[in-house]
């Protein structure tokens, strides 16, 4: 039999009625011959109908979920497609090179069927939202919107690595674990994010090799060329496509997700975002916190009305009535629209880490000043990747069971002597702070590599010490992230940690604080200090660090606040 007449045959599929709509399960051809596996959904009778396309590695089963539901209900026809390599598609999984030209593909078959009128929209998070960046990208003219929900687009730094140059070994290690592990075999999270050298940690994730997706990422730890060719976010301005994005506070892919924002408002595109106080899952509720009934966002409503502007009006190039951004404020726990990110009356203020006796841990005496002290002054401290400082919460993904999410207490973290802590006093009116957030830091170290981490905290009342974002750099990486520099053992260098984004208003009685630190581990992989190839390293090195603060080396964090009436002096500083 023919290949164009064995799909015709896969296409026929089964049929069965699922209340008011029918079902179909087919095979859809790609270019290279592969078939992949969708079900396509819609409503009795219907024909000519706009279709919300859905593509996922986590099977698409054979029921039509509530979430999409809505869609058939409202004249839309939903197909839920398997992609290249994953349960009922064939082909070989190839995460980093598949996911354009068989989106592609499927928009062409969609729209030459019967029941189709030609336009498609893309809805799904995660990874299901990374494949509608990816397909978008090519500006296909059946693709008439998008809504990636918490995906970023960056396949570097959102996804493998960070801004700061360190494998997010936590994260992708337990998703190989979840979704490329051999059949029986049993994974340990403890155990593989501990596994050195990291070229062959896959191996302690998953019982075997992963030629295609992790030992990629192991030959191209730099921002090169590979990755370049690969990200969207590099391309952005050439993207037509209308896009929706949902992102949270607590994701992985935050900062992405606002860049990406900003960066097609900048060039005039049809972008529109909105974020939460989520994980990377919207509706898991935090351990202990709560923010409000004011929390939530209507997603689907949201999305209806997004299609139904881009495919069912009539003057499609209008903008989407909605806001621009909607982002929602932590502790004022209030939904807020805005037009533009960041927010251009920021004041971006400068807070001074100061000492005298030290800065380590809690019991150390380390404060922020609205100004640096006009002696200068340093914190010393041993970083042993041995004894890493632990992950507690944060923006991390994605298995919280293993891998606690979120905001937490971090207090266990601020007592060891291998963290500096650095707190404002106590607050006497409000100061709001929404944007990127970046410490300053001047430091040498023992070593030709290490890493510096960075975390900014709301300190609460009764001593609460709830994390907002945080970040770090690998120093090799401070010039930039495609041509990594060894440091010079024992220079002082000044080094720009980029420490994530978030919109927080610290209230009256509480207390601005940053930590710095030398790992958080497994948000990030550890530097074993050697300065050698970092995937192939098990030798391990302890580190002496030095901070230097003061006015020569005045080390501080860039915080965009917002102004509130009555919140600062006339100077900027801490009230």
């Amino acid at each position: 039999m023919t290949k164009p007449a064995l799909f015709a045959l896969l296409c026929c599929g089964f049929c069965f009625g699922q209340g008011a709509y029918l079902t179909s399960k087919v095979k859809i051809p790609m270019r290279d011959g592969v078939g992949l596996s969708a079900n396509i959904f819609r409503a009795k009778a219907a024909s000519k109908l706009p279709t919300i396309l859905v593509r996922t590695p986590y099977n698409k089963g054979a029921t039509l979920g509530s979430g999409y539901r809505l869609f058939v209900e409202n004249g839309y026809a939903v197909v839920v497609q398997d992609v290249r390599g994953e349960y009922e598609s064939d082909g070989v999984f190839n995460s980093h090179d598949q996911e354009a030209p068989d989106g592609e593909d499927t928009l062409e078959w969609i729209a030459k069927q019967s029941w189709s009128d030609g336009q498609v929209g893309m809805v799904g998070g995660s990874y299901l939202g990374i494949v509608q960046w990816k397909l978008a990208l090519l500006n296909n003219p059946h693709l008439k919107a998008i809504f990636p929900i918490v995906s970023g687009n960056d396949d570097y730094r959102d996804r493998f690595y960070s801004r700061g140059g360190a494998l997010k070994v936590g994260n992708r290690l337990s998703w190989m674990a979840g979704n490329l592990r051999a059949p029986d075999f049993k994974p340990d999270f403890g155990s593989y994010v501990r596994s050195l050298p990291l070229r062959l940690a896959d191996i302690a994730a998953t019982g075997q090799v992963s030629k295609l997706y992790y030992q990629p990422v192991m030959e191209h730890p730099t921002f090169d060329e590979f990755w370049k060719a690969r990200s969207v976010r590099e391309h952005l301005r050439d993207m037509k496509i209308p896009v929706f994005s949902v992102g949270g506070w607590y994701d992985n892919f935050v900062e992405g997700d606002l860049e990406s924002f900003s960066e097609l408002r900048r060039a005039g595109k049809l972008a529109y975002s909105a974020i939460g106080p989520w994980p990377h899952n919207m509706s898991t509720p935090f351990e202990g916190v709560s923010f409000g009934t004011d929390s939530t966002l209507p997603v689907a409503k949201l999305q209806l009305e997004w299609f139904n502007h881009w495919m069912k009006n009539s003057a499609q190039t209008k903008p989407f009535p909605g806001p621009k951004l909607r982002i929602f404020v932590l502790g004022r726990n209030k939904w807020r629209d805005e037009n533009e990110w960041p927010l251009k009356r920021a004041k971006v203020t400068s807070y001074f880490l100061s000492s005298k006796r030290g800065a380590n841990s809690l019991n150390g005496d380390g404060v922020l000043l609205p100004r640096p002290l006009a002696s200068d002054h340093q914190d010393s401290y041993e970083y042993d990747p041995a004894n890493p400082a632990p992950t507690v919460g944060g923006a991390v993904c994605c298995s919280p069971a293993i891998f606690p999410w979120g905001p937490k207490d971090q207090r266990k973290v601020e007592g060891r002597k291998d963290v500096l802590v650095f707190s404002s006093g106590v607050l006497k009116k409000e100061v709001e702070v929404t944007g990127s957030i970046d410490l300053i830091l001047y430091a040498s170290t023992s070593f030709s590599d290490t890493d510096f981490t960075a975390k900014l905290v709301d300190v609460f009342p009764d001593g609460t010490a709830r994390n907002l974002c945080d970040g770090m750099l690998r120093i090799r990486y401070r010039e930039s992230l495609s041509k990594p520099v060894l440091a010079e053992p024992g220079k002082i260098y000044k080094l720009r940690i980029e420490t994530g984004v978030t919109s927080n208003v610290f209230l009256p009685g509480h207390k601005i604080r940053v930590e710095v630190s030398s790992s958080n581990f497994p948000r990030f992989d550890r530097n074993l200090n050697t300065g050698g190839s970092i995937v192939d390293e098990t030798r391990m090195q302890v580190a002496k660090q030095t901070i230097y603060h003061g006015k020569k080396y005045p080390s501080r964090i860039l915080l965009p606040i917002v102004p509130v009436p009555g919140a600062l002096t006339a100077k900027g500083s801490v009230p």
